[in-house]
């Protein structure tokens, strides 16, 4: 993808977030990777987003949805409203339950270029740490989040002077090698996590997502 076609991707992420209804509420919109470096062309489109859980659910709203369309979960791990005006983005896991980061997927960026989508409740920098530590203990490097990331949005405001500087190109970043290693790794672990990560990335085609929940 070329950087100014992912840099339109990424703003068209935040203006809907902005300005359209969303199947759970989104907090932070962030940028990682390829994109945060500079890089041109980006070969894959890192976004993470922030979600707020939904506290309260409408059980109703989920016995009526189930009943009607056959998914479960509507109205407690997604917007029942949402649902109602968008069920043709409605998406589910594999036991049949709405899918939060499957239905913001298929809202917000197409199914046939290169974008990852990372969807949690956590916050990018503690979700780095989290999945850092889960990756170690299982020796499953690949799984590592890429540190290098920029906040886009947050508080409902949109940050005009980061994207101002993902624009230009003008943001600094070590290496993925480098900043594992800022994150307590030694220099060999980091360098084949940093390895296993990149060809983790490589392997990957068209849009991915991936729901955690910390």
């Amino acid at each position: 993808m070329e950087r100014a076609s992912a840099l339109e991707r990424v703003e068209a992420v935040l203006d809907a977030v902005e300005s359209e209804q969303m199947p759970v509420p989104v907090r932070e919109v962030w940028v990682y990777g390829d994109v945060a470096l500079g890089l041109d062309p980006v070969e894959r489109l890192d976004i993470y987003l922030t979600k707020d859980l939904i506290l309260r659910g409408d059980a109703d709203a989920a016995a009526e949805f189930e009943a009607t369309h056959g998914v479960k979960g509507v109205g407690r791990s997604v917007s029942a409203a949402w649902a109602e005006a968008n069920p043709e983005l409605l998406r589910t896991n594999a036991s049949g339950h709405a899918a939060p980061e499957k239905c913001l997927a298929a809202q917000l960026v197409p199914d046939d270029e290169p974008i990852h989508l990372e969807v949690c409740n956590a916050s990018f920098e503690d979700n780095v740490q989290q999945r850092l530590k889960g990756a170690l203990a299982r020796d499953a490097y690949e799984q590592i989040l890429d540190p290098r990331g920029v906040c886009l949005y947050a508080e409902g405001q949109r940050s005009e002077s980061a994207l101002e500087k993902l624009r230009g190109g003008e943001l600094v970043f070590p290496t993925l090698e480098a900043s594992l290693s800022m994150l307590g790794l030694d220099e060999g672990t980091a360098a084949e996590a940093a390895d296993a990560v990149k060809d983790y990335r490589a392997s990957q085609t068209g849009r991915t997502v991936r729901g955690d929940v910390v």
